[in-house]
């Protein structure tokens, strides 16, 4: 009784792919205007946004900048405060431990 012998895909190609052969041989059948589509449909109702399809004007993209400052500011303040917290919390409780071997 012969063993049977193992054979790998001619498509056997870059580990990232899962040594999968479809991943080489696939091709879109879907246009990119169907995708395009689906993004507007997903963002509208999600995320209540429609993509305009016009050119802004300066005072519209600086509005634009500014609200993305004013959130990067305030992730900013969020984190600084939490990392204060959390290194206050790591601080006492080295202090504690020394002090506590120390005084034995």
């Amino acid at each position: 009784m012969s063993r049977r012998s193992r054979r790998h895909s001619t498509g056997f190609g870059y580990i990232g792919f899962g040594n999968n052969q479809a991943t080489f041989n696939q091709k879109t059948s879907t246009p990119f205007s169907v995708y395009k589509e689906k993004l507007d449909l997903e963002a509208h109702l999600h995320y209540k946004m429609h993509f305009l399809h016009k050119d802004l004007t300066k005072e519209d993209k600086q509005k634009i900048k500014d609200k993305i400052r004013k959130q990067e500011q305030k992730l900013f303040i969020k984190t600084v405060i939490i990392s204060l917290f959390v290194f206050a919390g790591v601080a006492y409780t080295g202090y504690y431990l020394i002090n506590q071997i120390l005084s034995h």
